[in-house]
């Protein structure tokens, strides 16, 4: 609970706030902490909305209800220790004491040596595609504890509130929730240990992967197969208008220039989302 105050954040589709989470947690939780044992926990959906992202257009964002963000909170507090070190080394988004200046030096480091074109493939939409079956399966690969399993997955169908409209979550794990960027990570780590196998150089910060070469050739080679395996391994999808093989001096890694010129237009740490979210609210 602690956490979760101290994240603040806007209310999700029941309007109770981070102040009132006190007395309400008091006043549910004896009612709330069997159903979770007995696995009978329904969360409530997701309120979706639309903030400014800071360098332009918009971020969607899936707020929860207080009460489970809470439950969420737990959750990851549970999960991390036993996920997080086994992420790759060329991971450094949402993981602690990691950051995309990091990210961004790695990447440097690379070119430095000679990997001087890069392979900047894009996920169209990544935290709304993500297939839950595929994210179950890879959960359920680390974790046995059934119970846990059903409640996370019942997180993923929690549903959607839009315009007053309740919608499905068939798939997507909506940015807003603490669990999301953990389990991004977790089905991301499945490209990264691929791409660890073949002996290459990458960066991976969230959703954007940078792997670099030492020729267009080869870059045109780590591009299918990598559209590959995203699509038919982990089912998502690259937007191919968007990906490129090209020298790093046009590309931008998580808004961030790694040609000449240095770190600029950095791109919000993830607590930043949550900032986010306390400025919309009350």
């Amino acid at each position: 609970m602690r956490k979760v105050k101290a994240n603040k954040g806007a209310p999700g589709v029941d309007g109770i706030t981070v102040k009132d989470l006190p007395a309400h947690l008091e006043a549910v939780w004896p009612s709330v902490e069997p159903l979770i044992y007995e696995g009978r926990y329904k969360p409530q959906p997701v309120l979706r909305k639309s903030i400014p992202k800071p360098g332009g257009g918009e971020r969607m964002l899936g707020i929860p209800a207080v009460l489970d963000r809470v439950i969420q909170q737990a959750i990851l507090q549970v999960l991390e220790p036993i996920l997080d070190p086994t992420f790759s080394p060329h991971s450094y988004g949402f993981r602690k004491g990691r950051s995309v200046h990091q990210a961004v030096r790695a990447a440097k480091a690379y070119i430095e040596q000679g990997y001087d074109w890069v392979v900047d493939v894009d996920l169209e939409k990544f935290f709304d595609r993500v297939n839950h079956d595929v994210l179950m399966n890879r959960l359920a690969r680390r974790i046995r504890d059934k119970r846990l399993l059903r409640l996370v997955r019942a997180f993923l169908n929690s549903g959607i509130m839009a315009d007053g409209v309740k919608l499905a979550s068939e798939e997507g794990t909506p940015q807003g929730g603490p669990l999301s960027p953990l389990l991004a990570n977790l089905l991301l780590d499945e490209l990264d240990k691929e791409l660890e196998s073949r002996g290459l150089h990458f960066v991976r910060y969230a959703d954007d992967c940078n792997v670099y070469v030492k020729s267009e050739r080869a870059g045109q080679r780590v591009m299918a197969s990598m559209e590959r395996f995203l699509e038919v391994r982990l089912r998502l999808k690259v937007n191919r208008a968007k990906s490129a093989v090209a020298r790093p001096a046009e590309r931008r890694f998580s808004g961030v220039s790694t040609g000449e010129g240095g770190e600029t237009g950095v791109h919000p740490d993830p607590s930043q989302i949550d900032r986010e979210i306390s400025e919309q609210g009350p």
